[in-house]
């Protein structure tokens, strides 16, 4: 434990420290957010980049111990697309937050993270039957190519449902950056409780346990420059980068994806009910903008930004926390009442809305 406390506190401090030097690096370049612009918040120009401070301090402490990473299951070529996909989100996001790139080139990133990640070997290969046992979905494979005695397949369904996993909790951090340290905050509870699961005995992974708590570490340095007032954003490659780095995480810690669920549950249910909403409304849901986001209408009933993203974080930790002392079943129940208090929510707070107008 003591070993874990000095990553987390290096880790903190290394990120913490580049975040200031990344801060002064955009304003010298110019690289930041107007207040101008429609559904902006902030009362002046705000410098972007904040991601690439997590990415620099979250891999660099990877590097640092990365013997311990590749003594469980998890080999070299795992970590190594991971990273590879990690880059992508930075490059694109530089570009992106530099000269506000269409939407058709901006998808190209996170699709060429994805794609660094199944050639690495992670996917999701396996769901848990919530009737009774797994559900494996490596059956259906092509061979692509055979290099050195190895033969590397597409996986179907698997790569199938990772892309799909992966997009979705990127474009969900993505769509949640709109309130300063909400996506940082609960990205850290992300990482906090996926360390804290494979701590316990019975799902015991030290390897996923350090890149978490080193995660969770990271986040938890930018944060400090990032609560309300803000003095740094993430930026578009940082906002992607966060759903990315939690949703691998949840991929090989076993197929933990229920756990990213409860943590991520009210944003992604937010992000779903946004996009059907613009839809109905025959709008393109990646295009279209505007501030019916759930922390959006909290806002606009007076709670302030700081007791909004607190309520995020509540919910995070009281539905993340859970995973904790719930089997399969359980876990499948927590997430249907999850589903059922967002619901509640965003109903109540769109007729709370409509007469506050």
């Amino acid at each position: 434990m003591s070993n874990y406390i000095i990553l987390f506190i290096i880790t903190f401090t290394l990120t913490f420290t580049l975040t200031l030097l990344i801060k002064k690096i955009a304003l010298s370049l110019n690289v930041v957010d107007n207040p101008f612009k429609e559904r902006k918040i902030h009362t002046r120009p705000i410098p972007l980049l904040g991601g690439i401070a997590i990415f620099l301090g979250f891999f660099s402490i990877l590097f640092f111990v990365r013997e311990d990473l590749i003594a469980g299951q998890l080999e070299f070529h795992h970590w190594f697309g991971f990273f590879i996909g990690a880059c992508f989100l930075m490059i694109g996001g530089f570009l992106d937050d530099k000269y506000n790139l269409p939407i058709k080139i901006q998808i190209i990133w996170p699709l060429l993270a994805i794609v660094s990640v199944i050639a690495g070997g992670v996917g999701i290969d396996k769901v848990t039957n919530p009737f009774n046992g797994l559900i494996f979905l490596d059956q259906f494979k092509i061979s692509l190519w055979h290099i050195k005695g190895v033969t590397y397949y597409f996986v179907i369904i698997a790569d199938i449902f990772t892309l799909i996993w992966l997009m979705g909790m990127m474009y969900t951090t993505k769509l949640l950056d709109g309130v300063d340290g909400l996506v940082t905050g609960i990205t850290t509870i992300g990482g906090l409780v996926i360390f804290l699961f494979t701590t316990t005995t019975q799902y015991y992974q030290p390897d996923i346990a350090l890149a978490s708590l080193i995660f969770s570490a990271a986040c938890l340095g930018f944060l400090v420059l990032n609560w309300h007032p803000a003095k740094i954003f993430l930026g578009e490659g940082g906002s992607l980068l966060l759903g990315y780095i939690l949703g691998v995480l949840a991929i090989i810690s076993g197929g933990k994806v229920a756990i990213a669920l409860l943590v991520m549950g009210i944003p992604i249910l937010d992000v779903a009910w946004t996009m059907l909403r613009r839809l109905y409304y025959g709008k393109n849901p990646f295009k279209f903008a505007d501030k019916k986001h759930l922390h959006h209408k909290l806002l606009n009933l007076g709670l302030g930004q700081r007791k909004t993203v607190l309520l995020y974080y509540i919910m995070a930790l009281i539905f993340g926390g859970s995973a904790l002392f719930l089997q399969s079943t359980g876990k499948i129940y927590a997430l249907l009442l999850l589903a059922i208090v967002a619901l509640i929510g965003i109903i109540t707070l769109s007729l709370l809305s409509k007469k506050s107008v």
